[in-house]
């Protein structure tokens, strides 16, 4: 199950105007006499024009958000596009779940798509949902607000039947590119394709920009600018599917990513 982006102040708004409203009404004073009217002769009746009624109007549809294939979100207005569902790391087999679980926040504020994970084992996922890609590039600048432990991932060629491309780097300075399929039974299968370290990787609560390409068999990992790893991929050749982005928890906690943009382009 995939669920929409939480959007958090909404329930404060409601309250802070049910409140304002509710100090706005006070008891009634007591009415004031009115001034004495002096009497006068009738004036006489004033013919009035005939009233002509309105002519009726056709009621305005609701203009739908519009999807775009190629752009850069920022999370500022209409997310509904955008949906999460999670798969639980704590299990000894990596298993995907139908509620959320723990202490979780994944939702658009103040501009940014912003991952909270207060429990060990949440590997979130954020997918766009509005089209499929084949050959497609991934920017994202994220930030770390919270521990040291953490992977920020990128996926491309999601499907429900054949998986997707993972590229995973953490704050370690180590980065990992896999495919991975929910199996019938609900067990998420990771298969290693490449991994490696890089020294571009800023540690601690900094700023990244990772991207990557996904064209035709070839994927390739850029880091804060420098193409980091390039290869041919002819085991799974998966085609299409959705574009997203993942934050994953483990030991130590709490998780606080960051995602000031995904800018999604043709490679």
């Amino acid at each position: 199950m995939k669920y929409q982006l939480t959007k958090p102040f909404l329930f404060l708004v409601g309250f802070i105007l049910i409140v304002s409203l509710a100090c706005g009404i006070g008891t009634p004073e007591e009415p004031a006499a009115p001034a004495p009217v002096e009497e006068s002769a009738p004036a006489a009746p004033v013919e009035q024009p005939p009233t002509v009624p309105p002519a009726p109007t056709e009621p305005t549809a609701p203009t739908e958000p519009t999807a775009q294939q190629f752009y850069t979100e920022t999370f500022g207005s209409d997310t509904s596009q955008w949906t999460y569902f999670l798969v639980n790391g704590t299990k000894s087999v990596p298993t995907f779940v139908e509620d959320d679980f723990g202490v979780i926040f994944v939702g658009a504020d103040d501009e940014r798509l912003k991952f909270t994970l207060e429990s060990e084992g949440q590997w979130a996922y954020v997918t766009y949902d509005a089209y499929e890609y084949d050959n497609v590039r991934l920017d994202v600048v994220a930030t770390n607000r919270g521990v040291n432990n953490n992977n920020v991932s990128l996926i491309c060629r999601y499907t429900p039947d054949e998986g997707w491309y993972e590229f995973n780097i953490a704050n370690s300075g180590l980065y990992n590119i896999l495919h991975a399929i929910v199996r019938d039974d609900g067990v998420v299968v990771y298969t290693g394709i490449a991994d490696g370290g890089s020294n571009k990787i800023k540690s601690g609560k900094e700023t990244n920009e990772y991207s990557i390409i996904c064209k035709d068999r070839t994927l390739t990992l850029y880091i804060n600018g420098r193409e980091t790893r390039v290869l041919e991929e002819n085991n799974f050749v998966l085609r299409d599917g959705l574009i997203g982005v993942s934050v994953s928890s483990f030991g130590t906690l709490p998780v606080k990513v960051e995602v000031d943009s995904i800018t999604i382009s043709q490679p």
